[in-house]
Formats: structure tokens, sequence, C-alpha cells
């Protein structure tokens, strides 16, 4: 299998941390440019999830997904929204990057 499921994967990753970003701009949907980029953002990330999941295992897929877009969102809080995290929080984001990182090393799975 080639690679462009998890390309498009990526691609779905990063819609929906735009998403995410802009919808916590939106302040509640106040704000109508981030909140229409959310809209569009998430829409985009929903199409380009779907396709991965034709191939790959939705569990293994969803881990993916849900584990880089927690570490992306969470950095994109503490660098760009100012947003601090206790040690628990950060200890938890890091088991969830060691799982992405085991499931992309050891699975095969996503090969």
């Amino acid at each position: 299998m080639t690679h462009k499921p998890l390309l498009l994967l990526g691609i779905a990753i990063v819609a929906e941390v735009i998403g995410t970003a802009c919808l916590a701009a939106s302040q509640g949907f106040a704000r109508w440019l981030p909140a229409t980029i959310s809209l569009l953002a998430y829409g985009c990330a929903f199409y380009f999830l779907s396709i991965p999941l034709k191939t790959l295992p939705a569990g293994v897929v969803y881990a993916l997904w849900s584990g880089v877009g927690i570490v992306l969102i969470s950095v994109i809080g503490a660098v760009f929204l100012k947003q601090t995290l206790d040690a628990p929080a950060i200890a938890g984001i890091a088991l969830i990057l060691a799982g992405v990182v085991v499931i992309n090393l050891f699975s095969t799975s996503t090969h």
C-alpha cells in the first residue's frame, strides 16, 4: 500500500487543528470570520478523514487523528493562545504521543 492514505490523514489532521483553533478564536461563534473558517476546516477534515477509512482500520485512523490532533492543538494553545498546561496534562499528552509513535513504528495495520 502506498502512503497516500496516511498523507490524506495528515491533511485531515491539519484541517481539524485549524478548525479547532478557529473555533476557540470564534468566541462561541460570535466572531464570523473564525467561525466560518472553523466550519470550512472541519468540512475539509471530515472529507479527508473519510478516504483513509476505506483502506485502514477505523481504530487506527481514529487513534492517529485524535492523538496527533491533541498534541498539535495543545502546542498551538500553549504558543499562540498562552494557555498553560500542568504536569498531569503534559504527562497525558506525552502518553498520547507515545501511543501514536508506537502505532506508526510497530503496527502493520498502517502499512
